[in-house]
């Protein structure tokens, strides 16, 4: 089976750590072929989404890919295509997500283009709220002040569109730079930020739980370094293995069966203290380390499940 990868280029990506080279490994260990292509690469022509690729093989070593020929193919002859791109999800994450639309019906979409538009990485917890810290949403300095007093004085502010701890920062009421933290995240005013109550159990870790079409493939904890609060591996967190507890398996049951309806098939879902903080669906992490600690290559799960789906033409 052919598969396409819209991703980043290859030359910047970590062997070592990133989930599309795990992808692009297990994929090939399995037997089926691998393409790749930039969102830029994809282009409508009389209604038929099309894109530029290039076949692509991974290695171990130093120099850990090869490309060969570019050549045009229509996206919807592909087993299935693989949307990982890295946030942010600017203007031309959000075209990309259009033309990919135009293989619906044709291919397996992973993840699907409306889910992906639908699913803010931090606003779609707040389907959630049941299980999320309190949470603030809001452009108003003032008001952000005020709700931060009120939930005992401290919180962490972020902006909407960051990612890998881009960003993330604590808000304390008693901080003399708490104003010009607040001040540089909504622009003074102008632009939307998340501020959620802090939740100091954030230095046992931060969960990152891994689901396959609603499934646990398993979870890691990401524990941050002393001198940081954020806990993502992209920054220094430290990773460790862990299980669930019954409260987050609760949550895990609770998300599954909306990010199944919404097309969310693989997506890590981040917990802090028993409390849901984000739901990262654009190109989620961990599976790398996930497999480390597993013994086994979890990424080969998610290409089984990717050729089954699709050879049963489950669109």
């Amino acid at each position: 089976m052919r598969f396409l990868y819209v991703m980043d280029p290859l030359d910047r990506i970590n062997r070592f750590k990133d989930s599309t080279f795990a992808f692009l490994r297990a994929t090939q260990n399995l037997g089926h072929e691998s393409f790749v292509c930039h969102p830029r690469d994809l282009y409508v022509d009389r209604g038929q989404a099309f894109a530029r690729v290039q076949p692509c093989q991974v290695f171990d070593a130093d120099v850990h890919f090869t490309l060969g020929d570019a050549s045009d193919v229509a996206v919807g002859s592909f087993g299935a295509v693989f949307m990982r791109k890295d946030p942010p999800f600017d203007s031309a994450y959000l075209y990309a997500s259009q033309l990919l639309e135009r293989a619906r019906g044709e291919t397996l979409l992973v993840n699907d283009p409306r889910g992906l538009r639908d699913a803010n990485e931090k606003l779609y917890a707040l389907h959630f709220s049941e299980f999320t810290p309190r949470t603030l949403v809001t452009a108003s300095p003032d008001r952000i002040h005020a709700f931060v007093r009120e939930i005992g004085g401290d919180a962490v502010i972020k902006p909407l569109d960051g990612a890998g701890g881009s960003g993330v920062l604590k808000l304390s009421s008693s901080d003399k730079n708490a104003r010009s933290i607040v001040d540089m995240l909504t622009g003074e005013g102008s632009r939307l930020a998340m501020v959620q109550e802090f939740l100091p159990r954030v230095v046992e870790g931060d969960k990152r739980v891994l689901l396959l079409e609603g499934k646990i493939l398993g979870a890691i904890n990401r524990i941050p370094r002393g001198d940081d609060l954020r806990s993502n591996i992209h920054v220094g967190g430290r990773v460790e293995r862990c299980s669930l507890t019954e409260r987050e398996e609760t949550i895990v049951r609770s998300i599954a069966p909306r990010l199944v309806q919404d097309g969310l098939f693989f997506v890590g879902l981040d917990i802090v203290g028993e409390r849901l903080t984000e739901v990262n669906v654009t190109s989620p992490t961990g599976i790398q380390e996930l497999s480390e600690h597993l013994g086994r290559d979890v990424a080969e799960d998610v290409i089984r499940w990717a050729a089954e789906r699709s050879a049963a033409k489950r669109f």
